[in-house]
Formats: C-alpha cells, structure tokens, sequence
C-alpha cells in the first residue's frame, strides 16, 4: 500500500481488448488517475 501522496511506479499491462496500458501515459493522458484491483473479476473462481 502506497502512502497517500506517494506516486505509484509505473507499470504496464494488457487492457481487457488486449491493448497495452502504461501508468505513466493514463497519468500524462488524463491526470489523475484511479487504479482498481478486484479480487476474482473476470476469473471463473
């Protein structure tokens, strides 16, 4: 868990429609940004 205030590294990943997603570009893109991990979404458990 990040500190408030604490910037996040950056990381990539594939977007549900298989694009790569980076941090650093949606931050850039959009300011701020809000990432969320849920546990088992688009899992069949």
């Amino acid at each position: 868990m990040l500190e408030v205030g604490v910037r996040a590294p950056d990381f990539k990943l594939a977007s549900t429609a298989g694009q790569e997603v980076e941090l650093a570009e949606a931050v850039k893109r959009h300011g701020a940004t809000i990432i969320a991990f849920y546990v088992l979404d688009f899992t069949p458990g």
